[in-house]
């Protein structure tokens, strides 16, 4: 009986400890993680934010409607010198998540900035769409760019 009363508290303490997340904290998530993302595009430059960012099957579309696959190929394509002088920033419009929590989505606004061989800026404004995939690690990696 003691056997049975044990398992059935420690049974009912797991339970009472695992963490319910709502889809407001949900979403809370993934506008961090897009906004660390953000932030490090700026501060470390578009290469490494853009692979530390991604998950090892992303996928991004690019010029021409050609597709990026895999984070290690992104990496080499922001590698490029072409995009040393160029920043980007961006803010999303809409947030949301999917109904089990392992999925998310954005979408806003985006300004690209680069320096011509003259020195002068060129701004392109256009909007994007992100799909956000939870990690093993409870932290969010773009799966399509």
């Amino acid at each position: 009986m003691k056997k049975l009363l044990l398992c059935l508290l420690t049974l009912l303490l797991i339970c009472c400890n695992k963490k319910t997340e709502t889809p407001e904290a949900l979403k809370a998530e993934v506008a961090k993680a897009e906004d660390d993302f953000k932030n490090l595009s700026q501060s470390k430059g578009i290469a490494e934010a853009f692979y530390a960012y991604a998950d090892e099957n992303a996928v991004i579309k690019r010029e021409n409607d050609s597709l990026i696959q895999g984070k290690e190929n992104i990496k080499n394509y922001y590698s490029n010198p072409k995009f040393l002088k160029a920043t980007v920033t961006w803010e999303p419009d809409f947030v949301d998540v999917s109904a089990d929590g392992t999925l998310g989505y954005t979408y806003g606004k985006y300004v690209w900035t680069v320096i011509d061989s003259l020195g002068a800026k060129k701004d392109f404004k256009g909007r994007f769409h992100t799909v956000w995939k939870r990690q093993k690690d409870g932290s969010w990696k773009y799966v399509w760019d």
